[in-house]
């Protein structure tokens, strides 16, 4: 089993300007900036376990947390926190801060058991691995080497914080393939079996889905979890995006890939989770849900329908005044220029794109844009289009409802605009998967159960020691 490692990195930095996040000290040992090409059979998994006690105490950092004997500093969990605000385009309150910090902790006590594990076990992660990972996180987010260094130094955050947390989900997936791959069989009796169940639903509603998961491994655990989980939903409520912070939160292996369970039909997940599912639209995100292993949030992404369904009237009943249109204004300024500056205008736009990929709504450009210290935020109310440019009605045309147009340059900047009127749920046709997927999605299943299974053992195990702040 395969899968590639994806971060929802920003490119915030991109003006050289100061985020609005605390940066952390750095450490007395010099900074990576650059994959290590230096050495391809380093052993990135061993490297990230390998600080003791009296490194912590030398630095004058403190412990946050002892995982069987194996330290997690609090320089560690400050350089999460400050990767996971930077990935989640969140600016959050000094209360949310204090919520961060447990579920990030949370975090890195797990992925501290699974790579202690997987040392146990012999699994070895290469530099040349989380080379070509990182190498991937780039191509998809289209940053060059220097962008993405000048986006995690404008964050604070340190090269080997990412490839640290690269490193942890690569031993795990090799050690659980290695572990329980031969306990999964999947028979082609399975997949005739799955295909029939499949193509028997086909008239039923299917759903294009993602999942945040964290596990209750007993009873004690039930409250803090299921409030930890309420904290996440408020923050996917005020604008972080969904796939980012399942990449860095979400418990089940599905993480790597932002959540996403693919699409699903009716009666596939556990009772719990698929009565909630009926009940939600495209774009919604479910309240934490309680089910078998602990506590899920949903992301329904798009209702699907059987071939030659009748769509349903999706048109929205809201109305505005003729030649007008609810919209947000963001604007990236840029110094009065006797003549353009190419490249200026080039980082701004940058810049621009992606905070547009972080905005999920009106409701969330603003957060959006606080992030970018000089950015400035109007609500522009029931705009008439008539007021603005030729290319600016044009963009906002394209955006379609609820839409974002892409960065426009103007004489004050770069800027958005993002239109309030409400986009109809996304609705599709089903697509009857082929044998392929279908035995793939079996094997999937399986051993995500088993790691499951895994996990809690070795958390039942542990000794794990948390330092109060």
């Amino acid at each position: 089993m395969s899968a590639r490692f994806y971060f929802g990195l920003t490119l915030l930095a991109a003006l050289a300007a100061p985020v609005a996040v605390p940066a952390a000290p750095a450490p007395a040992t010099p900074a990576t900036a650059a994959p290590d090409k230096s050495n391809g059979a380093k052993d990135e998994a061993a490297a990230a376990t390998s600080e003791t006690m009296e490194d912590a105490r030398t630095r004058g950092d403190g412990v946050a947390a002892v995982v069987n004997d194996s330290p997690i500093s609090n320089y560690d969990v400050r350089q999460r926190m400050q990767l996971f605000i930077a990935t989640s385009g969140v600016k959050p309150s000094p209360e949310a801060q204090k919520e961060i910090r447990g579920q990030v902790l949370k975090q890195l006590e797990t992925e501290r058991l699974e790579l202690l594990e997987a040392e146990k076990s012999k699994v070895t992660v290469t530099a040349a691995e989380v080379d070509k990972a990182i190498n991937d996180i780039m191509t998809d987010n289209h940053l060059s080497q220097e962008q993405l260094n000048k986006l995690l130094g404008g964050a604070g955050v340190r090269m080997e914080t990412l490839r640290a947390q690269i490193a942890a989900q690569i031993a795990w997936s090799k050690l659980v393939q290695d572990a329980l791959g031969d306990r999964v069989h999947v028979s082609q009796l399975d997949v005739d079996d799955e295909l029939a169940r499949l193509k028997a639903g086909a008239n039923k509603p299917h759903y294009l889905v993602s999942e945040i998961f964290q596990a209750v491994d007993t009873p004690e655990q039930d409250a803090k979890v299921k409030k930890d989980m309420e904290n996440l939903k408020m923050q996917l409520d005020a604008g972080a995006p969904f796939g980012a912070v399942a990449r860095q939160l979400s418990q089940n292996p599905t993480a790597a890939q932002g959540g996403d369970l693919g699409s699903v039909q009716e009666g596939q997940l556990p009772p719990e989770l698929d009565k909630v599912l009926k009940t939600m639209h495209s774009g919604q995100v479910s309240e934490p849900i309680r089910a078998t292993g602990g506590y899920y949030i949903l992301y329904l992404r798009e209702l699907q329908l059987p071939e030659g369904t009748k769509l349903p009237d999706q048109t929205p009943q809201v109305t505005y005044p003729a030649g007008t249109l609810p919209l947000v204004r963001i604007l990236l300024p840029l110094p009065p220029m006797q003549k353009p500056n190419k490249e200026l205008i080039e980082r701004a736009g940058q810049a621009a794109a992606v905070m547009r990929s972080q905005i999920q709504s009106c409701e969330s450009a603003k957060q959006v844009a606080a992030k970018l210290q000089g950015t400035s935020f109007m609500s522009l109310g029931n705009m008439r289009l008539a007021d603005l440019n030729e290319e600016m009605q044009q963009a906002i045309e394209q955006a379609g409802p609820g839409g974002i147009t892409p960065p426009l340059v103007s004489a004050a900047g770069v800027e958005l605009l993002v239109r309030c009127d409400k986009a109809p749920p996304k609705i599709g046709f089903i697509h009857l998967p082929s044998r392929d997927q279908v035995e793939q999605q079996i094997y999937e299943e399986q051993i995500t159960t088993l790691a499951r299974q895994y996990l809690r053992d070795l958390r039942r195990d542990a000794d794990v020691e948390t330092v109060e702040k």
